[in-house]
């Protein structure tokens, strides 16, 4: 957290067993003040907890300025060209890298602009004030009519994100999960100054057999679509089920994510070895595992 102002960090929030009580972006708006971007149902849980474990002798506050900001995202490989003409901040990789958190202005409003994207390719979070979110939108959408943008709803957003292997908040995190398991262990420091909450417990797992393994799977026939809850099968046997699903057009084939259990402790070699498949209605339709973003 203690990063140069203008750079916004992932981060999970943890309870004392190392499980995820939320995961969000804070961006360093000043020496001694954050900006958090969690999701819309998280705001009232996430203020509560900051405030409930803030430690003795700490002087620390937290305002919810949900209600007066919006969010127009402007993702995809042209995100660049589409926004450069409509600002004077350069957005070049050098000048605003990926990461990172300016102020600027699009067209008559003012914003701050977050270089993040939840779908994987090139983007842009746009952080406005409502009184100026309608003009900051049809500014957007005029000059959509020269490069043909197009509104993205919440399963194309949810097929690209689970394309890039992005994990959501309620499916693949919950406070039953821990970052080891979910693989997003190098989004945490160990050695941390001061320490975090939840840091003994995982320390003290990460010298224990991993036993849940979070994997993603692609179908290996074109024509079923996944929507999460499906079980997940290796060798004949269940070892848990998919968490979230949709289907994978750039990949032509249903996607879903899901964590594989065992008992007796996994690894990558028990994980990559397995024959697998997912049982979708009174099917069973064999799958392909990966550890890795398979659009990555």
């Amino acid at each position: 957290m203690d990063v140069p102002i203008g750079k916004a960090v992932y981060t999970g929030m943890f309870n004392q067993h190392g499980g995820y009580e939320s995961d969000f972006t804070a961006v360093r708006v000043g020496e001694q003040s954050y900006y958090i971007v969690t999701a819309s149902a998280q705001a009232t849980h996430d203020a509560n907890w900051i405030v409930r474990n803030i430690p003795k002798g700490l002087q620390a506050s937290v305002t919810d300025h949900t209600t007066g900001y919006g969010v127009l995202s402007v993702m995809g490989p042209r995100s660049r060209d589409f926004l450069q003409p409509l600002t004077e901040t350069d957005l070049s990789d050098s000048a605003f890298p990926f990461g990172s958190a300016q102020e600027m202005a699009i067209g008559m409003t003012t914003l701050r602009a977050l270089r993040l994207s939840y779908v994987g390719e090139l983007g842009w979070e746009l952080h406005v004030g409502m009184d100026q979110m309608a003009c900051l939108y049809d500014t957007l959408m005029e000059r959509g009519c020269a490069m043909q943008i197009r509104h993205a709803g919440h399963y194309a957003i949810n097929s690209l994100r689970l394309e890039k292997g992005f994990r959501a908040w309620g499916a693949e995190l919950s406070p039953d999960d821990h970052p080891i398991e979910a693989g997003l262990g190098f989004a945490v420091d160990w050695e941390k100054p001061g320490g975090f909450l939840g840091q003994t417990r995982l320390l003290q797992i990460k010298s224990e057999p991993q036993r849940k393994r979070m994997a993603i799977f692609t179908l290996k026939e074109p024509g079923p679509a996944l929507w999460g809850g499906e079980i997940i099968y290796r060798n004949g046997k269940v070892v848990g089920y998919t968490t979230s699903g949709s289907y994978g057009h750039s990949l032509a084939a249903g996607i879903a994510m899901g964590y594989v259990r065992c008992r007796d402790g996994l690894d990558r070699a028990y994980l990559l070895e397995g024959e697998y498949s997912l049982k979708i209605g009174a099917q069973m339709i064999p799958a392909q595992i990966h550890l890795k973003a398979p659009m990555a």
